[in-house]
């Protein structure tokens, strides 16, 4: 009599197990919304958002000594007999030192600038989007009467976002350009002690009729490796609480101890978020991988070369030198019941 086979019949996990998961899982989601409900969303957030379209990579080329008409030849563009003018349109709030680095380009007659004054709101709970509507219109009206006129470049930025001067050029001396443009910007938090994934809204457009100054994504073209981002880049320990109360960051501050001197400072020095928020991301393993602390990096190499020169200046920015100064900003009081680095 032939054996008889044994066949193994997978065991059915019994819906009990399914039911105590969801008993688990709901509450805990609903209590995590009413406690901290933005880190239950970015937890959850590769579930219900989308990334964006991706973007039509422009390779950026250049070296030193080679002439503007190789460049642009190289990027497929050919070369004007003089250059275009550029206007610099800045929005600026309380980024002293990222505005003076910004400026020495200005000696170099490459940049026209404007400003339409502080995104300072004092009432934390205004509209962000009839504030923000009310700046580009102001915009719109400093550049008409800055003089722009149609075919200069107007590059559209906030004051952390720095072009490169190599990109100015190619912006300034180049025919064929696209007549819009986003730029790739190495992204740093704190200083450039701490690079983070590149961002995109920094964008150039050429001047015409129907340009209308904004801080949003206008194309599809998108400029390698065309300048820096640091955000959260300040001196003063006053000037972090400035911007985690400005009517852009307000609502993430959650507890008062976020506003804490001395937890400012070691988060500064950690690379650690400073509202406590996970990163937003479009996948779980995007989400994972980049929790925690930001690596540091020890490169100061293609920084902008302003700030090398006055390194001295400017240490805080460098890698290894993440310790703030107190009490010395002009947009605050000198008090504060915070002030006490001395645990540190």
């Amino acid at each position: 009599m032939a054996p008889r086979s044994l066949r193994h019949t997978p065991r059915r996990t019994p819906r009990k197990f399914f039911y105590l998961l969801l008993l688990i899982f709901v509450p805990a989601c609903i209590f995590g919304l009413f406690t901290d409900y933005r880190k239950v969303t970015y937890i959850l957030r590769p579930l219900w958002d989308t990334p964006p379209a991706p973007f039509t990579w422009l390779p950026h080329y250049y070296a030193e000594n080679v002439s503007m008409d190789h460049l642009c030849r190289l990027h497929g563009w050919s070369v004007r007999a003089t250059p275009r003018r550029i206007f610099d349109a800045i929005i600026f709030s309380n980024e002293i030192d990222l505005l003076d680095i910004r400026f020495a380009f200005a000696e170099e007659k490459i940049v026209h600038y404007v400003f339409p004054g502080t995104t300072r709101s004092g009432d934390s709970h205004a509209d962000p989007f009839k504030f923000e509507r009310m700046q580009r219109a102001a915009m719109d009206d400093l550049l008409r009467r800055a003089g722009i006129s149609n075919g200069d470049v107007l590059i559209m930025a906030d004051t952390d976002e720095i072009p490169r001067p190599q990109t100015l050029k190619l912006l300034q001396w180049c025919d064929g350009i696209p007549s819009k443009l986003h730029f790739e910007m190495k992204h740093y938090l704190y200083s450039f002690e701490f690079p983070m994934d590149s961002i995109w809204k920094t964008a150039s457009n050429i001047y015409g009729p129907n340009t209308r100054y904004m801080h949003s994504r206008q194309t599809d073209d998108l400029l390698s490796d065309a300048g820096w981002h640091c955000s959260f880049c300040f001196r003063h320990i006053e000037d972090f609480v400035f911007k985690m109360g400005a009517y852009s960051h307000a609502e993430r501050v959650r507890r008062r101890d976020f506003l804490d001197y001395r937890r400012i400072q070691r988060l500064i020095c950690q690379g650690d978020d400073l509202f406590d928020m996970l990163p937003e991301e479009f996948t779980f393993k995007d989400l994972i991988r980049k929790m925690g602390s930001i690596p540091k990096s020890a490169s100061a190499i293609t920084l902008p070369a302003y700030l090398i020169k006055n390194a001295d200046k400017f240490r805080y920015l460098l890698p290894g030198g993440c310790i703030r100064e107190t009490g010395s900003s002009s947009n605050f009081p000198k008090e504060s019941s915070y002030s006490d680095l001395s645990v540190f």
